[in-house]
């Protein structure tokens, strides 16, 4: 049963959109009740706000069966310091955002000690379902499931779990702060200079197999349009370094977005070339035209399409939320220059 008055909330988030997500909650949450105790595993932004982090989990993000091997001691490490810390440090309530690896353990964990638990944001179970069933599990432990897809609400629904759609919260939070000319004067950039967006990664597989082919696309547009500049969108700090050197080899004309100016980046660019993920959803608010691709390991795309039940086609969010090609989006072999 939940708690009508928490007042001590564990949150646990990974990889940097988790991270963000329950950074947004968490403000809201003290912003309302400034006497919660607020702890739990995350990143950067969670830090940012003065919650406790029993670990750093924004770093330990993947999507597929061979590109989650390197993280899977790291993923130990972090449960074998978490287990122990949750049962010394009983919290009121649980709130899992996202991050399945971790969060369905640790549900099923809170779920044995007697301490309710919330999913925010579940896992995309509806879209990529594994050979674990992972959606009982989920059901079984979550008091409440919180959706903001429209599909994840009817998916869980179907299987048991009690579910609130509450619609996603980007549509609360992204607004730039500057206007598209002051923000253009920022950076140097004329106003009729085409701009175009890159945003090629926030996970380490996918500075491997996806950041080449958009940089090339980037090279190649360059090649017919030689005026256009391109601002490059950084999800953590510590993919400046590839993701500069990989722009200086494809002789790219670009700027870095400034921290914080993501928002004033989108809404002043002409174009956004990007993998999938929330800043599809963040370009589409701000009614910015963008090509979406994704690619990851060949065998980890043969084992999704063949032995578990990956069934929708699309993978960026904003389709997703219509179950409609709203943005043209290229995933695996068909993710080219071309």
């Amino acid at each position: 049963m939940l708690v009508s008055q928490p007042k001590r909330i564990f949150i646990s988030t990974g990889e940097v959109s988790g991270d963000l997500q329950a950074s947004y909650l968490a403000s809201e949450l003290l912003a309302q009740r400034p006497e919660l105790k607020l702890y739990g595993v995350g990143g950067q932004r969670m830090a940012e706000l003065g919650i406790p982090l029993v670990g750093d989990t924004t770093t330990i993000g993947s999507i597929g069966v061979f590109e989650a091997l390197p993280f899977i001691v790291p993923t130990l490490k972090i449960q074998s310091k978490l287990w122990p810390y949750l049962r010394r440090n009983r919290p009121d309530l649980v709130v899992l955002v996202d991050y399945i690896g971790v969060n369905v353990p640790l549900g099923r964990l809170a779920k044995r000690l007697g301490i309710p638990v919330v999913y925010y944001i579940a896992p995309q179970e509806w879209v990529w379902r594994t050979f674990r069933n992972d959606t009982a599990r989920i059901v079984a432990f979550a008091e409440l499931i919180l959706a903001v897809f429209p599909e994840e609400a009817r998916y869980f629904e179907r299987n048991g779990g009690k579910v609130q759609w509450i619609g996603h919260p980007l549509t609360d939070i992204v607004r730039p702060s500057q206007s598209r000319n002051a923000f253009r004067a920022r950076m140097d950039i004329p106003e009729d200079t085409p701009v175009v967006v890159l945003a090629p990664a926030s996970r380490v597989q996918e500075i491997e197999h996806l950041m080449p082919t958009l940089f090339e696309t980037a090279r190649s547009i360059q090649a017919v349009m030689p005026r256009v500049r391109f601002w490059i969108v950084l999800s953590t700090a510590r993919f400046r370094e590839p993701l500069e050197n990989a722009a200086c080899k494809y002789g790219l004309n670009f700027q870095f977005v400034p921290e914080g100016d993501n928002y004033n980046a989108l809404a002043a660019a002409d174009l956004l070339l990007t993998k999938s993920g929330t800043i599809n959803l963040e370009a589409a608010l701000l009614e910015l035209p963008q090509v979406v691709a994704y690619r990851v390991n060949p065998k980890t795309f043969w084992i999704a399409k063949n032995l578990t039940n990956f069934k929708i086609p699309y993978m960026s969010p904003v389709n997703l939320v219509d179950m409609s090609p709203v943005v043209p989006e290229f995933l695996q072999e068909q993710a080219t220059v071309e």
